[in-house]
C-alpha cells in the first residue's frame, strides 16, 4: 500500500539524525566520556555507539564500561555518567540544525492535522526538553524517550490513539527505528546521508532528506 500525505493516520519520528543533525555531537560525546581510557579504547566505543543506533544511551555506556574497559558500572555511577553526557550535549542538541526537509515535512502534517509523535533512545526528559527549547513542540502530539524501547512506544501509541499501523509512518536513521516499525506494522522511510551505504534491507525506502512516501 502506497499513502499519499493526507492518507497517513500518524508519522513517527526518531530524532537525532532524522529531525536535528545532530550524529556528530553524540560521537564528540561518547569520545569524550571514555577519553580516560585512551584511543583503542574511544575507537571501539564510537564503533559501538554508531553500530546501535536508537539504543537508550545508558545501556551503551553500561556496555562499553563492562565489554571494552573491563569495569563493572552500579547504578549510582552509571547515573553520574548519563548525567554527564547529557550536560556535553544538551546544549548543541538544541543548537544542531534541522536535517534537510525535517521542518517542511512537520509542517505539512501540522497543516494536515495528522499526528506526529517522536520516538528517540535519548533519555526522556531530556528528549522533551530539547524539543521544547528547539521551538518543535506544538508539531509534536507526544515525545517520548528512553526507557521503554521504541517497539514498546509505538505498540502504545497505536494502542492509545486507536490507529492503523498500515496508514501509520515511521522515520528513522538506526536499525532499531526500522525493527520497531516492523514490529509494530508501520511504514517506514530510512534516512541515509548521502554518500553513506544504507544500513537497511534493500527493501527498505530510504532517502537522504525527510519526506513522506
Amino acid at each position: 500500500m502506497t499513502c499519499t500525505s493526507k492518507d497517513w493516520q500518524a508519522v513517527f519520528f526518531d530524532f537525532d539524525g532524522v529531525i536535528a543533525d545532530s550524529t556528530a555531537v553524540k560521537v564528540r560525546a561518547f569520545t569524550a566520556l571514555f577519553a580516560p581510557f585512551g584511543p583503542e579504547i574511544q575507537e571501539k566505543v564510537v564503533r559501538y555507539h554508531l553500530e546501535n543506533g536508537g539504543m537508550p544511551r545508558l545501556e551503551k555506556i553500561r556496555h562499553c564500561y563492562e565489554v571494552f574497559v573491563g569495569q563493572p558500572v552500579d547504578e549510582v555511577e552509571l547515573s553520574r555518567l548519563g548525567q554527564a553526557f547529557s550536560a556535553m550535549v544538551r546544549d548543541e542538541v538544541v543548537a544542531a540544525p534541522s536535517i534537510s526537509g525535517a521542518l517542511t515535512t512537520l509542517q505539512q502534517l501540522h497543516h494536515l492535522a495528522i499526528p506526529c509523535f517522536v520516538v528517540s533512545g535519548t533519555p526522556a526528559e531530556e528528549m522533551r526538553d530539547i524539543v521544547e527549547r528547539k521551538g518543535l513542540a506544538p508539531y509534536f502530539t507526544e515525545v517520548h524517550g528512553s526507557p521503554p524501547a521504541k517497539t514498546a512506544i509505538v505498540a502504545d501509541l497505536v494502542d492509545r490513539y486507536q490507529l492503523r499501523p498500515d496508514h501509520c509512518l515511521f522515520i528513522g536513521d538506526a536499525l532499531a527505528d526500522y525493527r520497531a516499525a516492523l514490529n509494530t506494522g508501520l511504514h517506514f522511510l530510512g534516512i541515509v546521508a548521502k554518500g553513506t551505504p544504507s544500513i537497511f534491507p534493500a527493501s527498505v525506502a530510504t532517502s537522504p532528506t525527510v519526506r513522506l512516501i
